[in-house]
């Protein structure tokens, strides 16, 4: 997949997650949540030339743009999304969470998105 492959698959699986809760089925809404973020990371990992290939690399590219950007909002927002992929197998989130935490998934993959765009 391109780099440009991966910040689309971000987008879709937003708009599927959102089609996913919206139809009450919150393990798929969740799983589709953490693609999105994960997605995202890839693009960004894949233009700075950093490993991607697993779920490890992908925390250790958002450390280093944490780091870079001097922004722990990503680490948080990754960590919301790992949540969210937890969930998708274990089914422990309350309603609650699923509207207080997709706001910042979405939002982290907006500012990777808007982070490749402006490079």
């Amino acid at each position: 997949m391109i780099t440009t492959e991966h910040i689309q698959t971000a987008q879709e699986f937003l708009d599927k997650a959102d089609r996913y809760f919206s139809e009450g089925d919150e393990l798929q809404g969740s799983e589709k949540m953490w693609g999105a973020a994960a997605h995202a990371v890839m693009a960004v990992a894949q233009q700075r030339g950093w490993n991607f290939g697993d779920h490890r690399s992908l925390k250790v590219a958002v450390r280093r743009l944490a780091d870079e950007l001097d922004d722990p909002f990503l680490e948080t927002a990754f960590g919301v999304a790992e949540k969210f992929h937890a969930n998708f197998y274990h089914k422990f989130m309350q309603d609650y969470e699923f509207e207080r935490d997709r706001p910042a998934v979405r939002l982290f993959v907006q500012r990777l998105h808007s982070l490749m765009a402006s490079e």
